[in-house]
């Protein structure tokens, strides 16, 4: 970039400043050439070199700046600063040239002149530049009518001219042709250059508008001095340096700050908000339409004078001036003509789109009504016929206010007078929705879009009560159980919110009760899920007709319902524990009676979690609060009505604390493996030990397994701590019996993990492979089965494993619902009696009677019996008594780590109550299967006859 255009283009620093400076320059510049102009510049040598090397450095710098703004990026018109540039280096050119004669070789200008040339080549690229920057017409009468205005001024200007000045330069005597023709291409050229300039004034684009009307303004200084260079008396006198070259100076400086100048001027200014002066562009546009309506005719009136001023001095008319005045009013006639073809044209174009639009308005399902400043209505379409129910004759002449809902009416009125405040600029429309009287009373919702107009306002009116409705329904069903229709869980939630705040927040009696149905699941897996759902609705009935009138009934999902029962007022909690307690008892014998369900008489009960609000609590602590009592009221028994309290919540915490935990505790090895011996209850030997992982956390917390897998609800780290234990189980095993130990294992496994995909098949093969371990070290202790396992995949699985020499213990026997089936389907070895039969056996009679029948089964089948949880020695005598021939607890040995186990295997006895010497052949009172003493291994092996190979195995029959 050169360094004119590299000053002009700096970023402004402020308006006031900066902004102003370029101007201030170009004012400075162009007041001290045409100051030294005046004066003579001091000698004639610096006038010669300023009128013509000054004026080429001008006009140089022009050329420069429209070039190089023409070259920068997103600018508009290109093409027409290029033309311009151009023009400007001709300008140069010619100066200069005239110049080298002038001042270098100090002699006159020949004439012609190469410096004509250049000045000749200056007016054809500025007038296709101001084409360039001219709006294009759209039609072809467009153009026609530009090419008419065009010739109008230009010819009146010519007439003018060859009136006054160019008939006299026409005819000059002694003159060659040449300079004749060079004489009048001068004006000329400048006629038509103000000729365009004039035509396109009115026609330019909006496009950088000030950067265009300064161009246009240069040109016009710099033609205007090229006029008065024509006529003959300044031709005569002029000299280089005098106030005419002062005019060309402070054109061609005026061009080249055009584009830049503005431009910064518009970058650092603000359009103005608030109302728009009268020198604004909006304001100016009626005036600048008049005046290029005017141009031709004014032209016109131009030509006119002259010819008169030809026959008022009583001069002869010139052919020319006669020729061209007839062309100016036939161009003139011809205009006009097109003009009004085209009035007539949009005349009809405009009684077409009125009828269009009156057909629009008066077709349209929407009601248009006009209201004046007072409210009362000027105008409503016929469509308030079908809308509104009412003609539109009748609405004409009444105020709009007495057809808006009076409710309604404030909120419309106040939306109105906002919006009439407001700038149309900022908010062209508003829209307002209210209720219309109806013809025939009643209220439809109305929504209209609002303009101003004349002073008073145009409503859009349309019917949306569909639209309301439809809204309100689905509003409904987002907040209401789509199955029972009470409230869900988001709309209890939030009056349970709406009910600690405001004017209840204070108020300690607001409770909320969490309802669960027990026994639900088991009415959707017998009857289906459609009984399922009407009991559902039932229940929901129920509990609505329960709850008081303020209060709030719920369903949170699946069989979870909940109430809120706001306070009295009452300050005495207990009295207002004892008042809440009373409901949700009432509510749980509600909810307890037998239902009828598609014939069927159907029985659940509830257990229902009480949470009283308190001082601050939130919605949400207060509904987790009833939650956690809810549970409570299930884990102690169900069909129950249990109290929140502080240590619940305590609890959770610890819990949650103790399932984070332990999913590490695996892997930083905190978990441990213990052996609890399982004993003859005739000899006192060990017959086999029971594998049992105990947690020692970081902390040096010892937790049970029944601790840490009630929080172990993670189905995946079960399964990894169930893998973890049989692995170290057979491990040890065989570890021991390579040491002599040579003593069964027992590992608890339930049936679903034994079926499970994280126990592929061949797992339990692969590990007895991997680690030795001899046939019938490892019996599998099978737990209670779940009843939604297939029997025949466990059946097939379990028959497997006995081939390979694993034994099959049914853990828990006596107290799964399943037992008896498991007995009659599954290949099993030995009955593992549940700890709760082993209890009570010493005490209760009926305990006693059934302990003893279990045993009596299991002889009968041919399996060993171990009885679980032998705390005493009563037991161990009871129990012996009965027929059961191994028992397993405290009465021998407690869990023992693998250095006391192998001290206790090396002894190998443990003193039995009343029992027998090591080596005496046991008598047996209940009739079950004598004791027989391996010879391999000397463990001893309970039945008929020693198991002589896997594949023997005996199976109970089904």
């Amino acid at each position: 970039m050169s360094a004119p255009g590299a000053v002009l283009t700096r970023s402004p620093v402020s308006e006031g400043s900066t902004g102003r400076l370029p101007q201030v320059l170009l004012a400075l510049a162009a007041g001290g050439y045409a100051t030294g102009a005046a004066f003579g510049w001091g000698s004639v040598q610096l006038a010669l070199f300023m009128g013509d090397f000054g004026l080429s450095f001008a006009a140089l710098l022009a050329s420069v700046s429209c070039c190089v703004f023409a070259r920068t990026r997103g600018v508009r018109f290109r093409p027409a600063w290029i033309l311009f540039s151009f023009s400007s280096a001709m300008a140069a050119c010619g100066n200069a040239v005239w110049g080298w004669y002038e001042v270098v070789l100090g002699r006159p200008v020949p004439s012609p002149s190469l410096a004509d040339l250049f000045f000749l080549c200056f007016a054809p690229p500025a007038i296709v530049g101001l084409l360039v920057l001219a709006k294009r017409p759209v039609t072809r009468a467009g153009w026609v009518c530009l090419a008419l205005d065009s010739w109008l001024i230009g010819g009146s200007l010519l007439t003018l001219s060859w009136s006054l000045a160019l008939a006299h330069t026409a005819h000059f005597q002694g003159e060659s042709v040449a300079q004749v023709a060079l004489s009048l291409a001068y004006p000329l050229l400048d006629i038509v250059l103000v000729s365009m300039v004039l035509a396109l004034h009115f026609r330019r684009s909006n496009a950088n508008r000030p950067a265009i009307n300064t161009a246009i303004a240069a040109l016009a200084l710099t033609v205007l001095c090229d006029a008065l260079f024509t006529s003959p008396l300044l031709r005569e006198s002029y000299r280089s340096g005098q106030m005419l070259d002062a005019g060309w100076f402070a054109g061609s400086l005026l061009l080249a700050y055009a584009p830049w100048g503005v431009r910064r001027l518009e970058a650092g200014a603000q359009p103005p908000r608030g109302p728009r002066p009268a020198g604004h562009p909006a304001f100016s546009r009626p005036i600048t339409g008049s005046l290029a309506a005017l141009t031709p005719y004014l032209a016109a009136a131009v030509c006119t004078l002259g010819i008169l001023y030809n026959v008022i001095e009583g001069r002869r008319v010139d052919r020319v001036v006669v020729f061209t005045g007839c062309t100016v009013v036939m161009a003139l006639v011809v205009r006009q003509g097109i003009m009004l073809l085209d009035n007539i044209a949009l005349t009809h174009e405009l009684a077409q789109k009125e009828n269009h639009f009156r057909s629009l308005v008066q077709g349209s399902s929407d009601v248009i009504m006009i209201a004046a400043p007072t409210g009362v209505l000027r105008y409503v379409s016929p469509a308030a016929a079908g809308v509104y129910g009412r003609d539109a004759d009748e609405l004409i002449g009444s105020e709009l206010a007495s057809l808006i809902h009076p409710e309604d009416l404030g909120r419309v009125v106040h939306e109105v007078r906002r919006f009439l405040a407001a700038p149309p600029s900022e908010e062209p429309t508003t829209r307002i929705e209210c209720r219309f009287r109806s013809g025939t009373g009643q209220w439809l919702n109305v929504e209209s879009t609002v303009n101003r107009h004349q002073g008073g306002l145009i409503f859009n009116s349309r019917d949306v009560t569909e639209r309301v409705r439809l809204q309100a329904q689905l509003q409904h069903n987002a907040e209401h159980d789509p199955l029972t229709d009470l409230p869900n869980r988001a709309l209890f939630t939030e009056r349970v919110r709406k009910a600690l705040g405001g004017r209840r927040a204070s108020d300690p009696g607001t409770a909320v009760l969490f309802i669960d149905l027990d026994g639900f699941k088991g009415v959707n897996d017998r009857l289906g899920h459609q009984a399922g759902d009407e009991l559902l609705i039932q229940a929901a009935r129920r509990l609505q007709e329960s709850v008081r009138a303020g209060d709030t009934a719920a369903r949170l999902g699946g069989d979870e319902f909940a109430a809120l029962i706001l306070g009295d007022g009452t300050r005495d909690r207990s009295a207002r524990e004892h008042q809440v307690r009373d409901i949700a008892d009432r509510l749980r014998l509600m909810l307890s009676q037998p239902y009828r369900v598609e014939g069927n008489e159907v029985r659940v009960a509830a257990s229902i979690g009480v949470a009283f609000a308190e001082p601050g609590i939130s919605a949400g602590d207060l509904l987790r609060n009833a939650d956690l009592a809810m549970y409570r009221a299930k884990a102690g028994g169900k069909d129950r009505v249990e109290l929140y309290a502080p240590q619940m919540q305590a609890e959770v915490v610890r819990r949650t604390e103790l399932a984070t935990r332990l999913r590490t505790a695996l892997h930083d090895g905190e978990f441990a493996l213990l052996h609890q011996p399982v004993v003859n209850l005739t000899t006192g030997r060990i017959a086999s030990v029971a594998a049992q992982a105990r947690w020692r956390s970081a902390q040096g917390i010892l937790f049970t397994p029944a601790e840490f897998l009630r929080v172990a609800e993670d189905s995946d780290r079960t399964a990894e701590l169930g893998r973890w234990l049989l692995e170290e189980a057979v491990e040890q095993a065989a570890e021991r019996s390579r040491l002599g130990h040579a003593i069964p294992v027992s590992v608890r496994l339930s049936a679903r993990r034994l079926l499970d995909r994280s126990m592929p098949l061949g797992s339990i093969e692969a590990l007895l492979t991997r680690h030795s371990l001899p046939s019938g070290s490892l019996v599998l202790e099978l737990a209670d089965s779940d009843p939604r396992i297939s029997f025949d995949e466990l059946e097939q699985r379990l028959v497997g494993l006995r081939r390979l020499g694993v034994r099959i213990a049914l853990d828990g026997f006596g107290s799964g619902y399943a037992a008896i089936n498991a007995l009659r389907r599954l290949p099993v070895d030995v009955l593992k009696l549940d700890r709760g039969l082993v209890e009570g056996v010493v005490e209760s009679a009926r305990l006693h009677k059934i302990t003893a029948g279990l045993l009596r089964i299991a002889c009968d089948l041919g399996m060993q019996s171990v009885a679980d949880g032998v705390d005493g020695p009563e037991q161990v005598v009871a129990l012996r008594a009965m027929g059961c021939s191994h028992g397993q607890g405290m009465a021998f040995s407690g869990p023992l780590d693998e250095h006391r186990l192998r001290r206790a295997l090396v002894r190998g006895v443990y003193p039995v109550p009343g029992g027998t010497d090591a080596g005496a052949l046991p008598v047996l009172t209940g009739g079950c299967l004598p004791v027989r003493r391996s010879a391999a291994t000397g463990s001893e092996v309970i039945g008929r006859a020693p198991i002589r190979s896997n594949n023997e195995t005996p199976v109970p029959p089904t």
